[in-house]
Order: structure tokens, then sequence, then C-alpha cells
């Protein structure tokens, strides 16, 4: 009799599954993309299929886009070796509960030979206080850990869990393998659709695909929709047209996390596009960025930076239109400033580009940190304050400029060393407005050596 509640309890819960969970791969062949991990029918097996099949896995870390099938190859891994899986969340499971699944790992192990999957989602938030617990089962193989992070494991997990682990990155599906889920999903007879008559057109099929950006899960979930609000016929058949897809997933998912890889990724596209003059990349990035959501005041920065370092006196207007941009941007807000943004990111790929001045406070931040500091001369300091104090030499033989008789286009040159030392440290181009600073920058080094100087 218990048997039958048991099987009656499982079919009850598997009667209000998701499609979704519902179609979740049972095997590695079921699978769906992710060749670059899993190899490709009839080629020569990966390390990681390898390692699956032999039954000889070890501690791993998926790291990828959500909706890339980390938890599901979780799944098919602990399926395919025979190991009894344990799934937890890094970001809930306590130190109690850890102990826990190390004795029930230890117990298992002792009663019938068999191992233990634990398949930590969100493993970037696991704590010292957690891994410290379960590192010395992992290291002595009670225990197989399978991790699984949208962040960069490098940087966002422990030292020590990822020194432990294989690191594989997934990548987001392409619209071939998601259509080919979707079509499976119809043709299904136990877990799908196969035993209803049920007709989706090819471009419905492609529009899901499209949208999902990657993710079979959002797709097979726009197909669950389509069909349980589509209407019958009356022979009973069900239609699901190009237009009944549209409704059934109503916004492209963009796939953009702000505070992990893609917040960084996107970023750096938008500002080497700037920096390789090409407006219709910048502006591509930068909707991409504000379609998710990022904030415009981030955006706004980075126009900034780039404005002095990639652009700087080539065009010195630059720097003043992306100020203003950043203060419209405050003031303003979404979405009227994405017109802002807009304008500005047009303006700074098509200026002319010198990182003239970067280069040179950083070359002259070096000589600061590197070498001696150099004292400043007697004549350029404070003679007011050396009066007061008895120091007469302060200020002694400075030589005002605007009282020289020779002249430049810019102001009276002397022939006074103003640092002490042989340095030059900005070089201008001849790019933009710049060219014009150079030319003046040669005529007061030349006016300089006439008079003794430099």
């Amino acid at each position: 009799m218990s048997d039958l509640w048991a099987k009656g309890r499982a079919e009850a819960r598997r009667a209000v599954e998701p499609l979704a969970l519902r179609m979740r791969p049972r095997t590695l062949d079921e699978v769906a993309g992710q060749k670059h991990v899993l190899g490709e029918p009839g080629s020569d097996k990966t390390m990681l299929r390898r390692m699956i099949e032999s039954g000889a896995m070890t501690s791993v870390i998926f790291h990828g886009p959500p909706g890339t099938g980390k938890t599901t190859l979780a799944g098919v891994i602990a399926n395919t070796v025979d190991r009894a899986f344990v799934r937890e969340n890094a970001a809930s499971v306590g130190v109690k509960r850890i102990r826990e699944i190390i004795e029930d790992a230890t117990r298992r192990l002792e009663e019938s030979n068999r191992r233990t999957i634990l398949f930590l989602d969100e493993i970037h938030r696991f704590s010292r206080s957690q891994q410290d617990v379960l590192l010395e089962d992992v290291e002595g193989g009670l225990i197989t850990l399978i991790g699984a992070t949208t962040e960069n494991p490098l940087f966002t997990v422990n030292s020590a869990l990822v020194s432990r682990s294989t690191l594989f990155r997934l990548e987001p599906l392409t619209e071939e393998d998601v259509s080919a889920v979707v079509r499976a999903a119809i043709s299904d007879k136990e877990r799908g659709y196969g035993g209803m008559d049920l007709r989706v057109d090819d471009e419905a099929i492609a529009h899901w695909a499209k949208l999902s950006e990657g993710d079979a899960r959002r797709a097979l979930t726009a197909l669950e929709v389509g069909v349980l609000s589509a209407e019958p016929a009356s022979d009973g058949s069900v239609t699901i047209d190009l237009r009944a897809a549209e409704q059934s997933i109503q916004k492209k998912a963009i796939r953009y996390d702000r505070a992990g890889d893609q917040h960084y990724d996107h970023a750096s596209a938008l500002i080497k596009s700037l920096r390789g003059c090409d407006p219709d990349a910048a502006l591509y990035w930068m909707a991409l960025m504000l379609e998710a959501g990022e904030d415009p005041r981030f955006i706004a920065r980075r126009l900034a930076i780039l404005a002095s370092e990639d652009i700087g006196n080539a065009d010195p207007r630059a720097v003043m239109i992306a100020d203003a941009c950043w203060s419209l941007v405050e003031r303003i807000g979404m979405p009227e400033a994405r017109i802002t943004l807009g304008q500005c990111v047009t303006y700074l790929a098509l200026a002319p580009k010198s990182n003239a001045s970067y280069k040179a406070i950083d070359a002259a931040i070096a000589d600061v940190r590197e070498g001696r500091t150099k004292p400043v001369p007697l004549f350029l300091r404070d003679g007011h304050k050396a009066e007061s104090q008895g120091s007469a030499e302060h200020g002694k033989g400075y030589k005002y400029s605007h009282n020289v008789e020779l002249k430049t286009s810019i102001g009276g040159v002397t022939s006074q060393d103003y640092l002490g030392i042989p340095a030059r440290y900005y070089e201008p181009t001849e790019v933009g407005a710049e060219r014009i600073l150079k030319d003046r920058l040669e005529e007061v080094r030349c006016a300089r050596k006439e008079q003794g100087g430099e």
C-alpha cells in the first residue's frame, strides 16, 4: 500500500511540473549544445566526457550565463556515474547542514559503497566557514563537489575550492540548439506534447529560439504558455503560429549581469568601440547595457574617463561634452537620458584621438614614485613666506615671465629651469587640436634654448 501511495504522490508531482523541468536531459546525449566540453557525436571524447563515462569524476565548477544547463549537467553526471545527488544553494546552506551531508555521505559509503555528489549552486557565495567544514572531505574523495556560478570563479570563488576543482565554462545555446530542444518537447510522448495533436509553425519555433537568447528553459516556457493558452480546434488539434508565439514570449531576454563579468565586458566593448572610432558599435553596446537595466550614470562616468584618456587635447571639447552629458544624465534620468548619452557617444567616437596627456601624467607619477623626490628650486619657493621666516634666498632670482623681452605666441619665455632635472613627459601628437599645442611647445622650447636654457 505504501508503494502505491508513493507512486501516486510522484505522479501528482509530475503532473504539476513545468515543461522545462520535465524535459530536463537525463543522459549526456540529450544535453543540447556545449559541444566544446562534451564533444561532438562520433568525435574524440573531451576530458569531461571521459571523466563522466569512466566514473572517475572529480570536483568541477561550471560557470557561464543563466540557462546554459549548469544544474542540468550536474544532474546528468550524477545519473551517469551512479552516485547520490545532493543539491544545495551556497547562499543558504549552513555549517550544520554541511555536517549532515558529510555524515550521510559517510554512512552511504560504508553501507552501500556509494559515493555522493554535492551540487552547490551560486558557489561564489560559499563562505570561509562553510568551506573549512567541507574541504577535507572533498579533498579526501568522500564528496565530489560540483559547483555552479554565473561569475568568473577565478575572481569570485574561494581559491581553495578552485584549486581542487576543474573549471568548465558553459556557453549560451545557439538558435539551432534551442530549436532542437523545442522540437524534442513537441514530439516527446512521455514528457512533452507528443501525445496530443500539436502543430507548431517553423516561424514560431524560430521566434522562440531567437528571443530566448540561448536559454532553452525560456523557450520551453514559451512553448508551454502557447499550448496552455491555445484554443483547440473542433478536431482537438492545437496550432501555434507566429502570432501566438509572439504573444507567449513578450520580451527578449537580454543576458546581462550588472554585478558580474558581463557588466565589465560590455563596458569594455563600449570603450574599445569608441577608441576605435566606430559609433555604430558603440551605440549597440550602450543600447544593450541600457535595455538590460544598467545604471546610465555608470555609462556617463566611463564616457568622461574616455574623453580625457583617449581624446584629451586632440579635442578639448570632448571632456566638456562628457561632463555636460554626465550632469544631464543625473538630472534627466531614463528614458530621456538615452538621447543625451547617444549624442555624447557619437561625438566621442568621431572625435580625434590622443592619449598623450594620459601617458604624460602616468610618466610623471612613475618618476615621483620610483625616483628620489626633488626639492623645489630656491627661486621657485614662496618669497613672501620666506621674508617672515628669515629665508631670504626663497624666491630670489625668479624672472617674471610677463616682464621678459622674448615673447612667443603664448607669452613671455625665460631661460629658467622649473624642474631642475631633464624630463619630458608631455609629447603632443599631430592629431586634431593637439597639433596646435605641439607647435606651441616647440616654439617655447626653442625660445628657451635661445636664452641658454634646457
